[in-house]
């Protein structure tokens, strides 16, 4: 079965959602939106808290393996990323970080117009509803909802006060043009339903006929004539058919499954493409390279006062606070993943922001079906290193679509940032330390306290998270050597671009969510600017 469509695109992520609803306001522009998982029905979806359960749900999760690296402790570890409507946004923990200003300056300072604070930030204030009201940087009115966490608890102020302690601000808003601070974070939730892409930009664009969203289908390869890209091959319920994209195909799958796609369909290292059997289009030695993503280590306390979210959300009142949710939409698991934040400085020198440390007032461990509540009070923090320059890669295995890629953290390679991190438990373990928080602290669980770089470094290596930020596999650069150019065209294809996080060159300071829907929109402008005639 072969139809034809003006744009096709490829994953309806963060980026994917944005830039389909953008295209297809044009009536006369007909828009495909292909997405391997299901429709986004779940109800916990909408529950905030209900990311946990989602976490554990193959039907709504794809599951990564890494390869044994020095960088994990010898171990694999498994990656989660969202297979939904919505992609990721849709399972996350919803924390809206935009990142810093000179991220985005950063991209034009690299040889990459179009992509500096200028003009970036006013694709954020576009699509931001923030219920603290326009203030010249926020934004009012848009399809995004979102606020800061609603409820303050003991655990969160004391964390708050002590970095206040120790010289950084306390913030109202986190998503200021000064990032350095402490406070609450905000979050994509709206009368206590999760705001995803799907639902901030796909289900109202849903309604025009000029969109049509084919979820629950895989795409195996892209089709070119010559070198231009005309269509896809897709599996649907087992059987074959091919789309036909008469401008342009847009590829927004994400860091991992972007590059796979593009070298399963002949874009990528020659030499690696050839070794299993695949016709090469385009030799673009970078695709899968240059992958960074962020490393966490993870503090955990036993508390001494009793108000910590780990009874709420245990045995009977777990119940309650599940049958108010349905009443009501309030409650514990009507809020995000990590309740406050904060940006500071760890590395020597450092003269912005170089790291984030998020907070929840609850432990939990890793169990043989998954994480687990503990049954005491307590609460965790989660940091890292916000820029890494530690490179892994992504790469195919196999001709077979079917086939897992090789995923090559490579995490704490680069000097920078093995001293950045060590800064980051030293500020941490200072943190702790804070009169404020040892009134309220019992017990340490983890990490412990650790003296020399080297047990710091082990500790993040055999203890540590993985950050799900990873960006760079399908990098824009100013080179020729580049994936992308400034308006993400793939390099020596016609037709063909990629829009999501392997676009990036680098991580912005923060979480990918909130970027990757801004940049989205713009994506979606570049292209019709090009395709205006």
């Amino acid at each position: 079965m072969e139809k034809s469509y003006d744009f096709v695109v490829v994953g309806a992520g963060s980026a994917g959602c944005a830039l389909a609803s953008r295209l297809s306001e044009n009536a006369r522009h007909r828009v495909l939106l292909v997405e391997a998982g299901p429709l986004d029905r779940s109800p916990l979806i909408d529950m905030p808290r209900g990311f946990g359960k989602l976490h554990q749900d193959p039907k709504h999760v794809w599951y990564y393996a890494t390869e044994p690296e020095a960088g994990t402790g010898g171990q694999s570890e498994t990656w989660i990323r969202g297979k939904t409507l919505g992609g990721s946004s849709a399972v996350n923990g919803m924390v809206y970080v935009r990142g810093q200003p000179q991220d985005y300056d950063a991209l034009e300072a690299m040889g990459l117009p179009g992509w500096g604070w200028s003009t970036m930030s006013e694709y954020f204030r576009r699509m931001e509803d923030h219920v603290l009201g326009d203030d010249g940087v926020r934004g009012v009115g848009g399809p995004v909802g979102l606020g800061p966490h609603p409820v303050p608890s003991p655990a969160c102020e004391a964390i708050i006060a002590g970095c206040v302690a120790l010289g950084l601000p306390r913030r109202d808003d986190l998503n200021g043009t000064d990032q350095e601070g402490a406070g609450y974070f905000s979050h994509n939730i709206r009368s206590g339903r999760r705001v995803s892409a799907a639902k901030a930009f796909l289900r109202p664009a849903m309604k025009r006929r000029n969109l049509i969203v084919m979820a629950d289908t895989q795409v195996e390869k892209i089709l070119f004539d010559g070198q231009r890209a005309v269509g896809l091959r897709c599996r649907r319920n087992g059987v074959e058919e091919a789309v036909r994209a008469r401008r342009e195909v847009v590829i927004c799958a994400g860091a991992i499954e972007s590059p796979k796609l593009l070298q399963l369909s002949g874009i990528g290292p020659t030499a690696h493409l050839s070794a299993l059997g695949i016709e090469v289009v385009f030799d673009s030695p970078l695709v899968g390279a240059n992958m960074r993503e962020h490393r966490n280590i993870k503090f955990s306390h036993r508390l001494a006062i009793p108000n910590s979210e780990n009874r709420e959300l245990n045995g009977l009142r777990l119940v309650a606070n599940s049958l108010r949710y349905v009443a009501t939409r309030t409650g514990v698991l009507s809020w995000g993943s990590h309740e406050m934040g904060a940006f500071f400085r760890a590395g020597a020198g450092a003269q912005r922001p170089d790291a984030e440390l998020l907070m929840s007032p609850y432990t939990w461990r890793v169990t043989e079906s998954g994480a687990a509540i503990d049954r005491f009070p307590g609460l965790h923090v989660l940091a890292y290193v916000l820029r890494p320059e530690s490179r892994g890669s992504v790469m195919i295995r196999s001709a077979d679509p079917a086939a897992a890629p090789t995923i090559r953290p490579n995490f704490l390679s680069a000097e920078y940032d093995r001293g950045v991190a060590v800064g980051v438990y030293r500020f941490l373990r200072r943190l702790l330390d804070q009169p404020a928080l040892k009134a309220i602290i019992a017990e340490e669980l983890e990490p412990g306290r650790l003296e020399t770089e080297d047990e710091i470094l082990d500790a993040y290596r055999h203890h540590g998270l993985c950050g799900y930020h990873a960006v760079g596999t399908c990098a824009m650069g100013a080179d020729d050597d580049a994936v992308l150019d400034a308006r993400l065209r793939v390099r020596g294809i016609a037709g063909l671009r990629v829009m999501d996080c392997s676009a990036l060159p680098f991580v912005v300071a923060g979480n990918t969510n909130a970027p990757m829907m801004a940049m989205g929109l713009r994506a979606a402008d570049m292209i019709l600017e090009d395709n205006a005639h």
